[in-house]
């Protein structure tokens, strides 16, 4: 399939200045990509160029500018896993952050006041069913066409692992980012749920201390500066038996609305590297508040003369932390900001007690050009301290790599000496998959850093970029145990009589957590990463390319943290009953999952990260996916295929059909595409202009597409919907905190009678985020608007105002804030049910208020406490929710009837 391709993150010119680079350098791209690449290579590196890309300053600001030229693949191979995915989430997380912070900074407290709101809310009857309870297999040989992942030899996977643990006892514990911690008894696999009472499933990291209790912190720190996820360190004190419990908390509440990097321990205190500084506690009183050891710039910390400014969330990130184990009191904090900021380095204490930068530790760099995230891993027998560091300097200067280097301290201190035991160039010749120029090892070391000892070899590491390496002597030889994908390798193919050609599985890509422990008697390796928890011994056997030919995924179906963007429901035409439905969806670096009416283990049709999805409701194999900014795909066969695609493109039947704002980038990472549910053959797409076509799913081309209305220069579209000719289209531009602006635009789809809604800031409609719309089928003039975003209470912007969701009945003239007894919560998605009633998706549950009703309730039992993104009802009359972390839902509303709520509600 095509390879997808990353975006860099870039500096301000006066970071830039600061810390002794110039624009030129940071702005410095790779070669385009040449003709003799394969077709299909060549159109995904042209996407690469025509997406729009982020300057984000050392303060953490972002402002949108013209995609710059030369972006290249990833891989020149004829099929491959999609390769953007971990530049597309930062990306990704970065428009999911401005969502919920617009118009201003989002002060701490903001979502553990909306979960404490939500424990009193009474609930409905009836229950939410698990959909994507099944084994999720990337490498399915059904699905080989042109826009697939199958065959790259990953295997069974799920959505990203943020956190692991293991014992010697055959216990793993596997943090999903905002999925919750799963515990297995087995030593991977038959895993369950043991944190879904906690107010959040944001997994920053796992830890089990020397007495076996299990530390869970909240907030995932790998992709943006999200301030209000984590809710603090948790203890389970029996994790082979017991569930974390709210009680559980270090502490008290300062560092909720934190993300959490690291935890690491010594001299009986615990510490902690956070969004907002260093902090510590007592390991065993676990009472009494935090204490805040060190932030580089504490007036931009809540209630400090500059917590408001939008660059707050960027001034006091903490990495982590190294402490010596012959001296506790000897510490090392690693501070930065990816980006780069003068404040990066390496600090320890002085003699008077302050914090103070590290002048020189060997090789291992310490001027703020050159650290930016650090992972630090220290052997059990104290003898040997590691450390993988990312440069800014690198980064903004060289197409290939962010990663400084991979070093080793040998006297076991923090304080080094530090020797380099490996750069790019020694990774990318261990059997690396990355070797194109523009996509080498450490290309995203800012995203992907793990970093693990042996605890039986001092001189055994694990390091986890985009692939997972091993070295078994102390760093003099490397192997790609893990490499990105097997296509490019000789052993390759796309036969789908084989997983993946001759060569051995390897593990998803995108790596962030490493854990040794013990299975069966024998010591074992865990790895977590995009695709969900990979096992292998830990005296491995590796194959004739020098990878690990022992990998086993460990994703059978029982641990679901797939982070969906969409659901998409249709009749399988392939179900006699004509009952049985296909369920689809998008997904962050998981491509587009189906399940088929009576699968068993779902396969992936499309590759890359999936966006918006459309499906034909009597025809589930009709479908449309979108990658991301617009580039859509479209297929009449649920993208079957054998692969023979390969030797004649003819055979592909996938096509692209991705409107021209695509190619112009102008449009939101998940650009909202819809259709008409009284017209399936008539579509929106929102970009900067309201695209609409009129032949359904046999569309072929992008030109078919027509304009009928641009927004305007700046302008993207948040959300669209459509009922008989009528079009609302909500914006944003700019659409995040720094002159944050959003509109309403209404018109017809052949293009007359467009209009902007007069929304002044401070009037009825908040100055926030417009995330759905549901319009009445029996009424256009009869629409509701959800908005993200925290109300006032919390948020420090222009017209941020109260209230997420509001309805008009005259077409958008005049507003009525219908919130009542909703959480203040980002709102994501609305909908109007078949009996009157409306369902309301947010970022805790999703609720229902009853027809002829005001009162809002939590709609049934058993969602997890996770974002709901988006909601569909099905052709088999079921509600469906798609959830950023523990995959798809249903419910079945006719449970409610069509009176104010069911016998068995609370």
């Amino acid at each position: 399939m095509p390879t997808r391709q990353r975006r860099r993150l870039l500096l301000s010119a006066v970071t830039l200045t600061a810390i002794g680079l110039t624009t030129t350098q940071a702005l410095a791209a790779p070669p385009a990509p040449t003709d003799s690449q394969p077709w299909q290579v060549r159109h995904q590196a042209d996407i690469g160029k025509q997406h729009v890309r982020k300057v984000r300053n050392a303060a953490g600001a972002t402002t949108a500018a013209p995609a710059a030229p030369g972006l290249s693949p990833r891989a020149e191979t004829e099929a491959g896993d999609g390769g953007d995915e971990a530049e597309n989430s930062a990306e990704g997380t970065a428009q999911y952050t401005e969502a919920r912070t617009a118009p201003g900074v989002v002060a701490p407290g903001a979502y553990g006041a909306a979960w404490a709101q939500l424990q009193s809310m009474p609930h409905t009857g009836g229950t939410w069913d698990h959909v994507t309870d099944k084994p999720y297999n990337s490498d399915d040989p059904r699905y080989r066409d042109v826009n697939s992942n199958s065959s790259g030899g990953t295997g069974l996977v799920t959505g990203r692992i943020t956190g692991l643990a293991a014992d010697k006892d055959g216990y793993v514990y596997a943090g999903g980012a905002n999925g919750g911690v799963f515990r297995s008894r087995t030593g991977g696999g038959h895993w369950e749920p043991i944190a879904d009472k906690l107010p959040t499933l944001s997994t920053g990291t796992l830890n089990l201390d020397e007495g076996g209790r299990l530390w869970y912190a909240t907030g995932e720190s790998n992709t943006g500066a999200t301030s209000y996820v984590g809710t603090g360190v948790y203890v389970l004190g029996d994790p082979k038996h017991g569930e974390f419990q709210p009680g559980m908390r270090v502490g008290g509440a300062e560092l909720e609305s934190t993300i959490i990097h690291a935890l690491r321990f010594g001299g009986g205190k615990v510490w902690a590297a956070t969004s907002r500084g260093v902090w510590s506690h007592s390991a065993t009183t676990l009472s009494g508040p935090w204490t805040l050891e060190f932030a580089p710039n504490p007036e931009y910390l809540p209630g400090g003369a500059e917590a408001g400014d939008p660059a707050a969330p960027y001034k006091n990130i903490a990495n982590d932390i190294a402490i010596d184990p012959k001296d506790p009191s000897k510490v090392v904090l690693a501070v930065g900001w990816r980006g780069g900021d003068t404040y990066n380095g390496f600090y320890s204490k002085a003699a008077d007690g302050s914090w103070q930068r590290v002048a020189s530790l060997g090789d291992l760099p310490t001027d703020a050009a050159n650290v930016g995230n650090v992972t630090f891993a220290r052997s059990a027998d104290g003898s040997r301290y590691y450390a993988i560091d990312q440069s800014p300097a690198v980064m903004a200067s060289d197409p290939d790599t962010g990663l400084k280097g991979i070093y080793v301290s040998k006297s076991g201190s923090p304080s080094g000496p530090w020797i380099q035991i490996a750069d790019k160039d020694k990774l990318k010749n261990s059997g690396s998959a990355l070797q194109d120029e523009g996509y080498q090892p450490g290309i995203q070391a800012w995203y992907n850093q793990s970093l693990q000892v042996d605890p039986a070899n001092p001189d055994h590491v694990y390091a986890g970029l985009e692939e997972v390496f091993e070295t078994t002597d102390g760093g003099a030889k490397w192997a790609t145990v893990g490499p990105y994908w097997n296509n490019g390798f000789p052993c390759w193919s796309i036969d789908p009589a084989k997983q993946t050609g001759d060569c051995s599985p390897t593990t998803h890509s995108d790596q962030h957590a490493v854990a040794f422990g013990g299975y069966q008697g024998k010591a074992t390796v865990f790895v977590g990463n995009d695709g969900g928890i990979y096992r292998r011994p830990a005296a491995g056997q590796l194959d004739a390319y020098g990878h690990a030919k022992d990998w086993t995924p460990l994703n059978d179906g029982t641990i679901d943290t797939l982070q969906y963007y969409s659901v998409g429901v249709g009749k399988d035409p392939a179900d006699r009953s004509g009952k049985g439905v296909i369920v689809t969806g998008g997904l962050q670096d998981n491509g587009q999952s189906i399940l088929r009416a009576h699968d068993k283990v779902m396969g992936s049709n499309f590759g890359g990260d999936g966006a918006d999805t459309l499906v034909d409701p009597n025809n589930g194999c009709n479908m449309a996916e979108e990658y991301v900014y617009l580039d859509m795909w479209v297929t009449q066969n649920c993208a079957v295929n054998d692969g023979s695609w390969t030797k004649d493109p003819s055979k592909a039947t996938s096509y692209e059909v991705a409107p021209p704002d695509k190619d112009a980038g102008a449009a939101r990472f998940i650009a909202p595409i819809t259709s008409d549910p009284k017209d399936g053959n008539t579509w929106i797409a929102g970009g900067q202009h309201v695209w609409v076509q009129h032949k359904g799913y046999a569309i072929r081309s992008g030109s078919e597409w027509t304009s009928a209305y641009d927004l305007g220069a700046g302008h993207v579209a948040s959300a669209v919907a459509t009922v008989d000719g009528t079009v609302y289209a909500g914006w944003c531009g700019p659409c995040n905190n720094v002159g944050f602006s959003r509109g309403i635009a209404v018109g017809k789809t052949d293009g007359t009678g467009w209009h902007q809604l007069d929304l002044p800031v401070g009037g009825t409609l908040p100055n926030r985020y417009i995330s759905s719309f549901a319009v009445d089928e029996n009424d256009a003039r009869h629409v509701l608007v959800a908005f993200n975003g925290f109300s006032r209470t919390w948020t420090e912007g222009p017209g941020a105002g109260i209230g997420h969701l509001f309805e008009t009945r005259d077409g958008g003239a005049t507003w009525t804030d219908v919130s009542t007894n909703l959480p203040d919560v980002p709102a994501t998605s609305v909908k109007i049910l078949p009996n009157g009633g409306l369902a309301l998706g947010t970022d805790l549950a999703a609720f229902y208020r009853a027809p002829g009703t005001t009162d809002w309730r939590v709609l049934g039992r058993n969602l997890p406490t996770t974002s709901v993104q988006q909601l569909k009802i099905g052709p088999d009359g079921k509600l469906y929710a798609a959830t950023f972390g523990r995959g798809i839902w249903s419910f079945d509303p006719r449970r409610l009837g069509h009176g104010r709520y069911d016998e068995t509600d609370d």
